[in-house]
């Protein structure tokens, strides 16, 4: 598993209009290529009657799967632009639709290119970018008379406080980066002198926004 990795927030769709022609984006996040295929056949179905509805999906820890379609643009100006901007963006797990209505103005092979690359890279933007990374769940069961101390140091740690359950001692639960479990255990034994019972749970991905 990758310590970390972007990928695209969700669902999203933006639209440009470049010389008359109107190229809708369509992205989501596909963690198989059966999910990006019917993805992609669920826009194609949505826009039957567009000019063109072409893609491309960038899936796997190390973009294993890498697929594009010019869906009868000339070949290497819609899918493969689209995809080299999720590769340059590094979003992982992407599924990308562009659906084109020709406006009557043909832009040539290097206005296509553009047009692809910027409706792909204007659509990243709208939907927004988060950073996937992996964290341990460490569970640090105290007497509550450490709470007080043990709540507002985490807080102000670069750990991050998960959820505390109140049962007959408390339990807090942070994440933790999993290269930092060790670090964790060892700062958290001291700040309760040797006194917490602490344990590790399952390891997940905690989403956080990019600019």
């Amino acid at each position: 598993m990758l310590l970390s990795y972007l990928t695209v927030k969700g669902y999203g769709e933006h639209e440009i209009n470049i010389q008359r022609s109107r190229f809708i984006t369509y992205i989501d996040r596909a963690t198989t290529e059966e999910e990006a295929l019917q993805f992609i056949d669920k826009i194609k179905k949505k826009h039957w009657d567009a000019t063109h509805n072409c893609s491309a999906y960038l899936i796997g820890e190390n973009d294993e799967i890498q697929k594009a379609n010019d869906d009868g643009e000339p070949s290497g100006t819609a899918g493969v632009p689209m995809l080299e901007v999720l590769k340059k963006r590094g979003s992982k797990d992407t599924v990308v639709v562009i659906t084109r209505y020709f406006g009557g103005i043909k832009l040539g092979a290097g206005g296509l290119i553009r047009a692809y690359g910027s409706a792909t890279s204007e659509g990243l933007n709208a939907v927004g970018i988060v950073e996937r990374k992996l964290m341990q769940v460490i569970h640090t069961t105290i007497d509550y008379h450490w709470l007080g101390k043990v709540e507002n140091e985490l807080r102000q740690s670069p750990y991050i406080l998960k959820e505390i359950n109140y049962l007959e001692q408390v339990e807090v639960q942070a994440y933790v980066e999993k290269q930092q479990t060790d670090s964790f255990i060892d700062w958290m034994t001291n700040l309760t002198s040797g006194q917490a019972s602490i344990s590790t749970g399952d390891v997940e991905y905690l989403e956080q926004d990019r600019d």
